[in-house]
């Protein structure tokens, strides 16, 4: 009997847990979401589905509406600390406006969050998510704040920048590893210590360690044996021997006649004495490195005491970006299902033309709007006059 109840107790203490999840199911979402007012500018969230889409209700989620504005809206839920615990952050992105530059992050704030002055200097957790600027930012922010400072990971993780809606997944383990998906797929993986500048370096260069003044680090040398023979300099150019000076030339007229310049055949460029091995090659000098008095161990670089409120702090010049399907829980297998059961189910994974008809691939039959087809070239028509 007491075996029956360690091992209920056991598995129950095993279940997932769900900290937040957000899929806009009903129209009391904006109970659930505050808007900042530490700015009398914010542009406006609206819930929709947008102009295509897999299913007109499930993929209802918070949508961008202005152009050139800054957006500030946040959820709160019971605070809780990932101590000793996998964190998994999850949402899906949907930039349906092509854009070209903008946010589509997340940020986890403590729960000491106002979230009536939630702003961009607000303090903050974790800020996690795709961000586009032109055609050379395309990028999956991962920043972490570690004693007060935020951190941006040293790798450069692509997003995507198509007009379809993807998954965004961010998993940090208590040993301190981490991973990045993109549509249930990891994209990269890590040490929060090794891949962040989060700690001191463990090692650092010697203060104390010179160079050597005779330390040769010429692997080659000239041979100083090596001399320059006596008959190597020659012009470059010479006066053509077979030249003739032509019959009708006029000195008066003309001028001194004077032959053309060619090449010269016997010309052997700069001299440079012979290359040989330099004797005295010491290889290259590294300098030597010591352990670093300032560098400390820390095994929970990724705990956060306090995580309660979830936000969209971002700025777009052209809108319509949504966002759904938010998960955060401290199950990485149970957030795996959830996406395929939720943007698997209904994303729109691409499109193709087949003669006249415009077909797409999705997870369940569709009867929705589609992206809208590239324009076609006009044309060019010649009228007398002018030009169109």
């Amino acid at each position: 009997m007491l075996v029956s109840v360690l091992l209920m107790i056991a598995l129950a203490s095993a279940e997932p847990s769900v900290y937040f999840r957000e899929q806009f199911e009903d129209d009391a979402w904006n109970t659930r979401w505050v808007e900042s007012t530490h700015r009398s500018d914010y542009g406006k969230f609206v819930l929709t589905a947008g102009k295509f889409y897999g299913d007109a209700e499930k993929d209802k989620g918070l949508q961008t509406s202005q152009d050139a504005h800054f957006y500030s809206s946040s959820a709160r839920f019971e605070p809780f600390s990932n101590q000793g615990k996998t964190l998994v952050i999850q949402f899906t992105v949907k930039h349906e406006q092509n854009i070209d530059c903008g946010g589509g992050y997340i940020k986890l704030f403590p729960a000491d969050l106002d979230q009536a002055d939630m702003h961009g200097d607000s303090n903050y957790n974790i800020m996690f998510g795709p961000d586009i600027c032109g055609p050379a930012t395309k990028k999956v922010h991962v920043i972490v704040n570690y004693k007060g400072k935020n951190h941006l990971i040293r790798k450069d993780i692509r997003c995507k920048d198509d007009e379809y809606t993807h998954l965004y997944t961010l998993i940090l383990n208590p040993d301190n590893m981490y991973e990045v998906k993109i549509d249930n797929k990891k994209v990269e993986s890590g040490s929060l210590e090794e891949d962040w500048d989060i700690l001191p370096p463990k090692k650092i260069k010697d203060p104390e360690a010179v160079k050597p003044d005779d330390w040769d680090e010429r692997e080659r040398m000239e041979d100083p044996d090596d001399k320059k023979p006596e008959d190597w300099d020659r012009p470059e150019n010479i006066a053509d021997p077979d030249a003739k000076q032509p019959e009708d030339w006029d000195d008066e007229m003309d001028g001194e006649w004077e032959p053309p310049m060619v090449a010269n055949p016997d010309y052997k460029g700069e001299w440079k004495p012979r290359r040989i091995d330099n004797p005295d090659y010491k290889g290259k000098w590294l300098h030597p490195e010591i352990d670093n008095p300032d560098y400390s161990a820390d095994s929970e670089i990724y705990r956060f005491d306090s995580i309660g409120v979830i936000g969209l702090d971002l700025w777009q010049v052209k809108s319509g970006t949504i966002f759904d399907n938010f998960l955060i829980t401290d199950d990485a297998t149970l957030a795996e299902e959830v996406g395929n059961e939720t943007w698997g189910q209904t994303k729109v994974s691409g499109t193709h033309l087949s003669g006249s008809h415009l077909h797409i691939h999705t997870g369940v039959s569709l009867s929705s709007r589609l992206p809208p087809p590239p324009p076609q070239p006009v044309p060019l028509q010649f009228v007398p006059g002018c030009f169109v």
